[in-house]
C-alpha cells in the first residue's frame, strides 16, 4: 500500500470512530442538553416496524430506495396506507406520496412534504414514524376527520447526492442531500415560474388535493439559540396577501402547535429570521413573501401553508421528534377546525384585491419586541482561515430583548381588468394552465384600449435558478389596438387573480418578466444603413415640429445621447413609424382600467 493511501485510510478510520462524525466534517458548537416526553415516540430496538433512522440511532437517514421499500411494506401491512406516484424528477425518478386514510369521499386533506431542500430532511423521518404509528400503533383516530398525504422526499435527485459536506451547518444526519435538484434549481424558488418537473408535479398534486393545510419541512441556518422547533407562515405579523387564512394560522394553528411542542419538551417559536447573523441583537425580520416560495404561493392562492424551520444545531434525533409532534398536532387542529379553514379559504378566494404590493423596505423603528428571547452566548476570535473575527457559540443560555423589524410598502401596482398574452408566448400560457389560472382565447380580432409597458435601462442579473433575471424601470403608455385572433385574455376577476398579477405584472419581483422569460425584448432592432436613416431623420426633423422639439430636448438633456450618432438615428427611426415591435417592449398588455404603478 502506498504511504499516501495508508495515510488517507488512517484519517478515514479516525474520522469514522471520532465523536465528530455525528456532526459531519465541520466541528460544530456544543449542543445544548435536551430531553423531553417526545422521546417516548421512539420504538425499541428489534421492533419489526422500527424506521431506518430509529434503527440507526438517528445518526443516518435512509436513501430513496430504502424509504420506498419501507413504505411499500407498510402499505401491504395496513389498509390505511396507500403509496402513490405523482410525477418524475429531472433524472426520471418516480415521485411518491403516501395517503393515510380511513376512506370517505370529500374528506379534507393535510399535505406534508419533506426534503424540498434534501439536506433538511427531518420531515421525512418524522413522517415515517407518524405513519407507522397511525397504521399500526393506535393513532388511527387522527384519520377520523382528515386524510394525511405525505411526500417523504420532494427533491429526490438532490437527496440521492449524499455527502458529509452538504449542509455542514446542520447537526446530523451524518450524510445529507443537496439543496437543489439535478439542474441546480432550488425547488423552493420555483413555485411561481415552474421550470422544474418536480415543481410542476407538486402544483398538480396541490391542485388535485386542494389541502386545508400544507406543511413544508425545513431546517434553519443563522445563529444559535435555545429554540429547537420554529415555524412561520407568509404574512406573519400583518403582511399576508389573503387575511382570512393568515388569521387562522396565527390565531389557531400557532398557539395549538406551540402548546403541544412545549408539553412534549420542545421549545418552539415563530421562526426568527435574522437581520444580521453576526449581530442577533439587531433583530428579526417580518415581511411579505412572493409566490416563488411554498408559503408565499400558499398565501397567494388562499391555502394555509406552514414553513417548519427546525434549528440547525439541535441534534437530529431532537429535531425529528419535534417535527413528529408538530405534524400530529397539526392534524388534530386541522380536523377540529376543518369547517373554519374551509370558510377562510372561501373568503380569501372570493376576495378581489385591486392592488398588488410589489416592493417594500424595512421600517425605521421596530414594530414589536420579544422581551425574553432565548438566545445562546457567543464570543469572537480571529480566524486564521478567514482573517477576520468569527463567532464562537458557547452553549450558554442567555435571554435578551429582541427587536422585530417590519416592512413598509415602497411600490404597488393597480390591477387592470385583464391581461392579454400573445398566442406565441407558449411558455407563459402553459404555466398559467399549470397553475389553474383562468383564461380564454379569442376567436376573432378585438379592438381595445390598452396599457402597454416599455422597458427603460434593462439589466441582466447574475444567473440563478436556471434563469437570467431582468431588472428595469418601466414606462407605461396608452394605445388603441386590435388584438389578433388566438390571443389569450386572463381576467383579474377570478380566485387566482392575485397570483396572475404576480406573474404578469412586470413590476412584480416574481413576474415572468423579472425571471427573464422574454429575452427577445433585449435583442436590438435589425440594422438599416446609416445613410438611409440619416435622410429619414433629416426629413422628419424638417417636417415634424413635435419630434424636433423632443429631439432638441434630448440633445440638451442627455449628453451621451447627443454624442452617439447611432442612438440619435435609432431614436428618430422609432418616431417615424411604429418601430420594431420587440426591443424593450413588454409583450403582455393590460386591458383598461388601472395598470399604473403607484409610488408609495
Amino acid at each position: 500500500m502506498r504511504p499516501n493511501v495508508a495515510r488517507l485510510l488512517s484519517l478515514f478510520l479516525l474520522a469514522t470512530t471520532s465523536p465528530l462524525i455525528a456532526q459531519g466534517p465541520t466541528p460544530l458548537p456544543p449542543a445544548l442538553p435536551w430531553s423531553g416526553k417526545s422521546e417516548a415516540l421512539i420504538v425499541k430496538a428489534g421492533n419489526p416496524w422500527i424506521t431506518p433512522a430509529e434503527a440507526a440511532g438517528f445518526q443516518t437517514t435512509p436513501r430513496y430506495a430504502e424509504v420506498r421499500a419501507w413504505l411499500n411494506h407498510l402499505d401491504a401491512a395496513s389498509p390505511l396506507i396507500t403509496v402513490n406516484t405523482f410525477g418524475r424528477t429531472t433524472e426520471g425518478r418516480e415521485m411518491i406520496y403516501v395517503r393515510a386514510s380511513k376512506g370517505g369521499r370529500g374528506k379534507p386533506v393535510v399535505l406534508v412534504q419533506g426534503g424540498i431542500h434534501a439536506g433538511e430532511i427531518d420531515g421525512k423521518d418524522a413522517g415515517l414514524m407518524l405513519l407507522r404509528d397511525i397504521a399500526l400503533r393506535g393513532k388511527d383516530s387522527l384519520l377520523d376527520k382528515v386524510d394525511l398525504v405525505f411526500v417523504p422526499i420532494y427533491n429526490i435527485d438532490g437527496h440521492e447526492q449524499l455527502s458529509a459536506y452538504n449542509f455542514p451547518h446542520i447537526r446530523g444526519p451524518a450524510e445529507k442531500g443537496r439543496d437543489a435538484n439535478a439542474r441546480n434549481i432550488d425547488l423552493n424558488r420555483d413555485y411561481a415560474k415552474l421550470d422544474a418537473p418536480e415543481s410542476r408535479a407538486m402544483i398538480g398534486l396541490i391542485r388535485s388535493l386542494d389541502p386545508i393545510l400544507y406543511i413544508d419541512c425545513h431546517v434553519s441556518e443563522g445563529f444559535d439559540m435555545q429554540y429547537d422547533v420554529t415555524f412561520t407562515y407568509a404574512g406573519w405579523g400583518k403582511y399576508a396577501r389573503h387575511r382570512a387564512t393568515a388569521d387562522w394560522l396565527e390565531n389557531r394553528f400557532g398557539p395549538t402547535v406551540s402548546t403541544a411542542l412545549t408539553r412534549a419538551g420542545h421549545t418552539p417559536i415563530i421562526y426568527p429570521s435574522p437581520i444580521d447573523t453576526r449581530h442577533p441583537e439587531k433583530g428579526i425580520r417580518y415581511s411579505p413573501e412572493g409566490p416563488r416560495y411554498s408559503t408565499g404561493y400558499g398565501d397567494f392562492i388562499g391555502m394555509p401553508t406552514v414553513l417548519v424551520e427546525n434549528h440547525m444545531l439541535k441534534p437530529y434525533r431532537q429535531r425529528v421528534l419535534g417535527t413528529y409532534v408538530l405534524m400530529e398536532a397539526a392534524m388534530k387542529i386541522a380536523a377540529e377546525d376543518a369547517a373554519r379553514i374551509a370558510a377562510a379559504k372561501a373568503t380569501d378566494r372570493a376576495s378581489r384585491p385591486s392592488e398588488l404590493l410589489t416592493r417594500w423596505k424595512p421600517v425605521a423603528t421596530p414594530i414589536g419586541w420579544i422581551e425574553n428571547f432565548k438566545g445562546v452566548a457567543f464570543d469572537t476570535y480571529v480566524s486564521p482561515a478567514s482573517g477576520r473575527e468569527e463567532q464562537r457559540w458557547l452553549a450558554k443560555a442567555i435571554t435578551f430583548r429582541m427587536p422585530i423589524i417590519g416592512q413598509t410598502p415602497a411600490e404597488s401596482v393597480r390591477l387592470p381588468k385583464a391581461w392579454w398574452v400573445p398566442r406565441e408566448q407558449i411558455e407563459v400560457i402553459e404555466r398559467l394552465r399549470l397553475h389553474g389560472i383562468q383564461f380564454e382565447s379569442i376567436q376573432t380580432p378585438k379592438a381595445l384600449k390598452l396599457n402597454r409597458v416599455r422597458l427603460i435601462d434593462p439589466k441582466l442579473s447574475q444567473p440563478i435558478e436556471g434563469r437570467y433575471p431582468i431588472t428595469a424601470e418601466f414606462e407605461h403608455y396608452e394605445t388603441d389596438e386590435t388584438i389578433p385572433a388566438g390571443s389569450v385574455r386572463v381576467p383579474a376577476d377570478q380566485p387566482l387573480g392575485l397570483l396572475a398579477a404576480s406573474l404578469l405584472e412586470p413590476e412584480s419581483q416574481d413576474s415572468f418578466l423579472a425571471w427573464g422569460f422574454f429575452p427577445e425584448m433585449l435583442a436590438p432592432a435589425p440594422n438599416t444603413d446609416a445613410f438611409v436613416l440619416a435622410a429619414l431623420g433629416d426629413r422628419l426633423l424638417a417636417t415634424n415640429p413635435v419630434v424636433r422639439r423632443h429631439f432638441d430636448a434630448k440633445l440638451r438633456d442627455e449628453p451621451g445621447f447627443a454624442a452617439n450618432p447611432d442612438a440619435r438615428l435609432a431614436w428618430l427611426y422609432a418616431q417615424a413609424g411604429p418601430g420594431h415591435p420587440y426591443p424593450l417592449h413588454y409583450p403582455i398588455a393590460r386591458e383598461k382600467e388601472g395598470a399604473q404603478r403607484l409610488g408609495l
